[in-house]
This record gives C-alpha cells, sequence and structure tokens, in this order.
C-alpha cells in the first residue's frame, strides 16, 4: 500500500500535470490578421465577418481573427504580398488583383465571359480538378488558397446609359487589373485602373464616367448610385472569385482540426454569398428602379457578343505555363456544363 505521502506526491503530480495541460491548451492559440477590400457596411463585409465569427465559435475561441476592412492596412493590389511576408496572414480580396504577378491569377480570379452562375463557377473549384490547379499557384507564392465566396455576376455604374457594347466607345470608367482591361478596349472603353477604394471619390469628381466595382447590392452600399444614376441588370461581364489565401508557413503551422474549421466554414460562406446576393440584388434592382436610376438589361445577342469578346482574350492573356493549364482546365469543364462549344 502507498503511504499517506506518496499519495499526496501522485495528487499533486496529477495537479500540476492538469494544469501545465490546461496552460498548454490554453495559450495553443492561431492568431490571425485577415484584410478585406471590402467594407463593413457592405453585404460582402457583412459576410465576412460572419466567417469571422463562424471560425472563432466553431474553434471553441482557439482561432482569434483581427478583422481589417476596407483595405486598411494596405491597399487591395498589396494584401496578397502582405499576407506572403507576414504584415498580414491572411488576403479575402481576389485573385485577379495579382495578374501582374502571373496571368494565371486571372483564371481564378476573374475568369470573365466563363460560368453563368456562382454555383458553376463553385463547381469548377470544388469538382472540376479547379482546388488542385489553384493551388500549385498560390503555393508557387507561398500562399494557400482556403476557398471561394462568389457573389454572381456584377453590374456597372455609369453616368451614362450603357444600353449595350456601342455605348462602351470613349467610356471612362475605373477597371480592375489584368484582362478586362483588354476587353473592354476592344470594345473602345477607356479603363482606368485604381484601388478598389477609390472609386467612390473618382465618380464624384467626374474622373471617371463609371465603374466596375461589384454587384448591384455592394454597389449601393458603396454609395455608388447616389451619384450615378444608371446601370445593368442582370450582370454579365464579370463574375468574380473572391477568395481566402492564407500565408502557406502560416497555415501549415496550424492544427489539422483549425484548417478543416476555416475550410468548410469557407464552403459555408459560398453558399450564403450565392443565396444572400440572390436576394439582395433582386431587392436593390426593385429599390434603384423606384429611386430614378435606369437599369439596362442585354439583350442574349449582345450578352454573347460580350462573352465571345472574352473568351477570344483568354489565350492572349494566358502567356505562361500555369495560366494556359488553368484555362484548358476552365474550357474542358465549361464543355462538360455545355457552356462552351
Amino acid at each position: 500500500m502507498l503511504n499517506k505521502f506518496s499519495k499526496i506526491l501522485m495528487a499533486g503530480g496529477a495537479a500540476l500535470a492538469f494544469t501545465l495541460s490546461a496552460a498548454t491548451f490554453v495559450s495553443a492559440e492561431t492568431k490571425l490578421r485577415i484584410q478585406t477590400h471590402f467594407a463593413p457596411e457592405t453585404p460582402s463585409g457583412k459576410l465576412a465577418a460572419q466567417y469571422v465569427d463562424d471560425i472563432q465559435t466553431m474553434s471553441g475561441g482557439s482561432i482569434k481573427v483581427e478583422m481589417f476592412y476596407s483595405s486598411s492596412v494596405v491597399k487591395s493590389v498589396e494584401t496578397f504580398d502582405a499576407a506572403a511576408t507576414g504584415i498580414l496572414d491572411c488576403d479575402m480580396t481576389g485573385g485577379a488583383y495579382q495578374t501582374g504577378k502571373n496571368p494565371a491569377f486571372q483564371f481564378v480570379g476573374d475568369i470573365m465571359g466563363g460560368y453563368d452562375t456562382p454555383y458553376q463557377q463553385l463547381s469548377w473549384l470544388y469538382y472540376g480538378g479547379g482546388l488542385d490547379a489553384a493551388q500549385k499557384l498560390y503555393n508557387k507564392y507561398d500562399m494557400q488558397l482556403i476557398g471561394w465566396w462568389v457573389p454572381g455576376q456584377e453590374s456597372l455604374a455609369s453616368s451614362r446609359p450603357i444600353r449595350n457594347a456601342d455605348d462602351f466607345k470613349g467610356w471612362k470608367f475605373r477597371s480592375p487589373p489584368g484582362m478586362e482591361t483588354k476587353i473592354f478596349e476592344k470594345l473602345g472603353a477607356k479603363p482606368i485602373v485604381m484601388d478598389f477604394t477609390e472609386i467612390f471619390t473618382a465618380l464624384e469628381s467626374g474622373i471617371i464616367d463609371g465603374a466596375d466595382a461589384s454587384g448591384l447590392a455592394n454597389n449601393v452600399g458603396l454609395g455608388l448610385y447616389d451619384i450615378v444614376k444608371h446601370a445593368n441588370f442582370p450582370g454579365f461581364h464579370s463574375m468574380p472569385s473572391d477568395h481566402l489565401a492564407c500565408n502557406k508557413a502560416k497555415w501549415d503551422a496550424m492544427p489539422e482540426n483549425e484548417r478543416r474549421i476555416m475550410s468548410t466554414a469557407m464552403m459555408a460562406l459560398a453558399l450564403r454569398t450565392a443565396l444572400t446576393f440572390e436576394k439582395k440584388n433582386a431587392e436593390a434592382a426593385a429599390s434603384l428602379k423606384a429611386k430614378g436610376v435606369t437599369l439596362y438589361e442585354w439583350a442574349p445577342a449582345d450578352r454573347q457578343a460580350f462573352r465571345d469578346a472574352a473568351q477570344a482574350s483568354w489565350p492572349e492573356f494566358a502567356t505562361t505555363p500555369e495560366a494556359k493549364a488553368l484555362v484548358e482546365s476552365h474550357i474542358a469543364y465549361l464543355k462538360q456544363l455545355g457552356l462552351v462549344k
């Protein structure tokens, strides 16, 4: 039998082990600094906040996020590099901002003229081999693609009518960097690349006639239709895949359960985003019409003409092995879906 002293030592040792274990558990936190270009009051900003709440809650508090909205730490186009170098941990903007780094990012950021719905585009990522193909690209730049959230087709904001492609002649508009500038230049427009956060002021001052910013509901949240009174809806020209991408070393150091939580929560965010904007864009359209904003629904032939121009530009932009591989992957999947013959 153990004497009393031995029992005390064993009890004390067990208590100490429990305390150390608890201390280790408490201190094992993953702290993430994430930046998005969306303002917190926009629908996308609120969806980003919901994602943060989800991963913090599902992890039992082991994941803690410091969220930065409206590109408040670095410019939108600099977010990816800021995460890759450790200034931030994760980038919640979009791959199209990185086309200057490698044109392949165009085909994971804004394919343009490809898929009709967010669900089709997401299905390429998760069921068409897209995630594996895209991951090779992100890993090359020390980043890990966690997932997409696709709000759907975007609408333009304009100070003058945009009834069809002829109205783009001489139209000065804010464009994100990348393939879009080439497509719109072919249609006679004058794209001006500027940061997402500069759009409102540029429209207000008349530097630009219009803007490619986001979907109709997000544009309302940005206040764009308080300044200009023309838009197109439904959209057709652009359906960007906003991403969550994290510093690869940071990601690899996270426990598997936390990585699984973040990846699964991104799939939930993707569905929530698509459903949210299907509703909010329709509500925004009705509200804008009542306020005197003119919405233009392009004829099928005009929409197809734009799609043809966009798809004709894909090979011109696929100038690296990574870009060529992604274009081939998209075309193969678009053929499966019957969207490309």
